[in-house]
């Protein structure tokens, strides 16, 4: 039984008040480890060490080839360590080995790529604004400070590299929250972290309630940036309680992407896709297709091979490579599924497959479709964030279109077709941050990934994501040298 610190100011510490945690696995409901609670006198001592160290200047100064080095280091021990990881991964959140091994390697992929995007100068001269003799005006990228990074349980350590990589890069100093369900890798990061030339104070990781832990955070003045990925209805808690300091904020929240499948799409491609968009980590992903829409010319034969694929999952053993489908991450979650899988069946939506219960051990549910759906159902409009997709039915790419925008939700989506032509037109009208054509959940680090709508604010990745940490400045120079001036009212005016 491991017992876990929290990692605050270079040192691992108990919580003021000696508290801890259960880490439970999924599959089974045995505890796997023991872990600190933080309290808010810890949540201030982190931020605190995070503020001293920025205001050093002892990682926001260094120069970037320096930072770059250290954060190589994680990466190098991220792999390193990928064995241990990728079973804590499956143990704590529940995904199948195959997906877990599959986060570590690209967790360890997106470091290296924020590793040399710290050593990218991002200060430029303005095109078109400086003039020789005149002036020379200079656009300068700035670290923001102390950021407090909030993230979910569906990609423990995917989801904490993807904003540290940026923050670390740009020059900030953090405190790291992860969701108390799966808090385990975050734990084996701190350690990690304490083995490099990482500077005492730049990176905390901090262990908790997010309702106690994550408020303290975002309300802290000294905190600049918030950084988060979770449900809707937090990232509004966060947006609001941010607004009393006008905090910078990126929130990757809710999604119920429209996956399209056109009546040209190559049958066998677009089945198997639509199970590996909507069932991928028993459909714990917040970009995940789970509004399944199939063109009517198609639908039967779609839904009959649908069906047929789904019932040869194999459900069980995450640690099995052979595993399909693994456990729920807790009871909770569980039990907020299967009441939308009650909900479906009272709005008058029919089960074409799945909608059980599975084993006496762990939070075990069969991969669920819908069928006679529409998009005005709660099942439709709402985030279930399980193996529940619906399936509707749409006559032509307008109605696809009209179903596909009626969300409040704008994250991902998806055309599947036999014309990249006719796909690239539907891709162009969807109100989404991301859409993939022929393609499901493929992100690239250098691609900014975020939401339209009430999915979120901000983006991840990319040149995009890097500059969501930073602060831009204006630097003006004269550089007259042979007059004398006056101003008045702004404007600069030659002197008689």
């Amino acid at each position: 039984m491991e017992n876990y610190l929290l990692y605050i100011n270079g040192e691992f510490r108990e919580s003021e008040d000696k508290q801890t945690f259960d880490a439970v696995n999924p599959a089974n409901g045995e505890v796997i480890a023991k872990i600190s609670s933080a309290t808010v006198k810890d949540a201030d001592a982190a931020v605190d060490a995070a503020r001293k160290a920025f205001d050093s200047g002892v990682w926001s100064n260094l120069p970037g080839e320096e930072r770059s080095r250290i954060i190589k280091q994680i990466v190098d021990k991220i792999n390193e360590n990928a064995k241990k990881l990728t079973e804590l991964e499956v143990l704590d959140s529940g995904s199948t080995i195959r997906k877990a091994g599959e986060d570590v390697f690209l967790s360890a992929k997106s470091l290296n790529f924020f590793s040399k995007m710290a050593s990218v100068d991002l200060n430029e001269d303005i095109a078109g604004l400086s003039k020789e003799g005149v002036s020379k005006n200079i656009l300068r990228r700035e670290p923001l400070g102390v950021c407090a990074l909030i993230t979910p349980w569906n990609f423990p350590l995917k989801m904490a590299i993807w904003k540290l990589g940026p923050a670390l890069a740009a020059g900030n100093t953090v405190v790291l929250k992860p969701a108390m369900e799966t808090s385990v890798t975050a734990c084996e990061l701190a350690r990690i972290i304490s083995e490099t030339d990482m500077p005492k104070g730049v990176v905390n990781i901090i262990t908790g309630p997010g309702s106690i832990i994550g408020t303290e955070l975002v309300k802290n003045p000294k905190v600049d940036k918030v950084g988060f990925t979770g449900s809707t209805e937090v990232g509004k808690i966060i947006m609001r309680n941010a607004a009393d300091n006008l905090k910078k904020i990126t929130l990757e929240c809710g999604g119920k992407s429209a996956n399209i499948v056109l009546d040209d799409a190559d049958m066998e491609m677009s089945v198997d896709g639509a199970i590996y968009a909507g069932f991928y980590h028993q459909g714990q992903c917040c970009e995940g297709g789970t509004r399944l829409l199939v063109h009517e010319k198609i639908y039967d034969e779609f839904t009959k091979k649908l069906k047929e694929k789904i019932e040869k999952m194999t459900i069980g053993d995450p640690m099995d490579k052979k595993t399909e489908v693994g456990p729920i991450i807790n009871e909770k979650q569980f039990n907020i599924i299967m009441d939308y899988i009650k909900t479906g069946k009272e709005e008058g939506a029919e089960i074409l497959t799945g909608g059980n219960k599975v084993g006496d051990k762990g939070y075990f549910i069969e991969p669920t479709v819908f069928v006679n759906c529409n998009n005005k159902m709660k099942i439709s409009q709402e985030e279930i964030f399980g193996p529940v997709v619906v399936l509707i039915k749409f006559k032509d790419e307008d109605e696809a279109v009209e179903i596909a925008n009626d969300s409040i939700y704008g994250l991902g989506g998806a055309v599947w077709s036999g014309s990249d032509e006719r796909a690239l037109k539907i891709a162009k009208r969807l109100r989404t941050g991301t859409v993939w054509i022929n393609e499901y959940h493929l992100l690239s680090d250098r691609a900014p990934f975020g939401g339209y709508k009430q999915s979120g604010i901000g983006r991840e990745f990319g040149m995009d994501g890097l500059k969501e940490y930073t602060e831009t400045k204006h630097i003006h120079i004269d550089e007259i040298k042979d007059r004398t001036k006056k101003f008045w009212y702004g404007t600069v005016v030659p002197k008689d």
